[in-house]
């Protein structure tokens, strides 16, 4: 084996893997044995590197992940970022909730940002979701109002954005590094093309440290499929809860209904959202009957 390096694989397209090393930007390809195991290379893999001539190498080992995404494919994200509009359109909270809950179960910390602070007041939404214990940035793009906390909480972390069309995540990224230059809905209807025409993951070294994924974005019916939560596991993804599962008078409680659900009364006493609660009752509903084998 030649001298070999480590680092950050920063892009995966077409069967080639751009590896981040001490010794620069690393073309890639990957050794068969991963082929041989049916294991897959994500952007987000810290990865050791074989060394070849032409300034080239090969990916012949990664080190275990701290967790990872199917769809898209990103490994050992710090921090999911999810971006909703105050107004057009209006936050859809169970869509919301339920990113959060695959955040959480994944071990990735969310941070909430409503946009177009301008157009609509986000405090009403910044409240419930900062009352749920998660951080939130209200921001405006065509002010630049909210940018700069989006910018610190991204510095020295890998992140990843997740938002519908419309609500104005690429006019935000464009905000916090306008080297990424990603087309927004105005500029891509003015040129006749697609919203985002990425078709590719690659995270992006920002310029205070960090890096995060310019991705062909992904929807909750994406993470809804891709990682689905049991109904054993639900309440452990809604931080809020914490406090309170063990105190109900039932083994087994599902925190829905019951009498002496502990969860129910911190939710009557105002200690827990209502929206918050009502996003988890939807998703237990949904997961109640689906058992574990039926994931494999």
């Amino acid at each position: 084996m030649g001298e070999t390096t480590h680092g950050l694989i920063v892009k995966a397209m077409s069967g080639f893997y751009y590896v981040q090393c001490p010794e620069g930007l690393i073309e890639c390809r990957a050794r068969g044995v991963f082929r041989k195991r049916g294991q897959d290379l994500y952007v987000g893999d810290n990865a050791s590197v074989e060394l070849t001539a032409g300034g080239k190498g090969y990916v012949v080992a990664v080190d275990e992940r701290r967790n990872f995404l199917v769809r898209p494919p990103l490994a050992n994200l710090d921090q999911l970022v999810l971006v909703s509009s105050t107004c057009e359109p209006v936050p859809n909270l169970l869509v919301i909730d339920r990113m959060i809950a695959v955040a959480e179960r994944k071990g990735i910390e969310p941070l909430l940002v409503f946009t177009k602070k301008d157009m609509a007041d986000a405090s009403p939404y910044a409240r419930i979701y900062r009352h749920a214990g998660f951080a939130v940035a209200e921001v405006s793009n065509a002010t630049g109002e909210g940018v700069d906390a989006v910018r610190a909480a991204l510095t020295g972390r890998v992140s990843a954005f997740s938002g519908n069309s419309g609500v104005g995540k690429s006019s935000l990224l464009n905000r916090v590094d306008a080297r990424l230059a990603l087309p927004t809905a105005e500029i891509s209807q003015k040129l006749g093309r697609g919203r985002h025409t990425t078709r590719h993951v690659e995270l992006f070294a920002l310029p205070e440290g960090g890096y995060v994924a310019d991705t062909p974005g992904f929807s909750s019916l994406d993470l809804e499929r891709c990682e689905p939560i049991l109904k054993e596991d639900l309440a452990g993804c809604f931080r809020e809860f914490a406090d309170y599962v063990d105190g109900c008078r039932f083994t087994g409680c599902s925190h829905t209904k019951e009498k002496g659900c502990a969860v129910l009364e911190a939710l009557a006493r105002g200690d827990i959202e209502p929206t918050r609660h009502e996003s988890y009752v939807s998703m237990w509903n949904q997961v109640m009957d689906l058992k574990e084998w039926e994931l494999k």
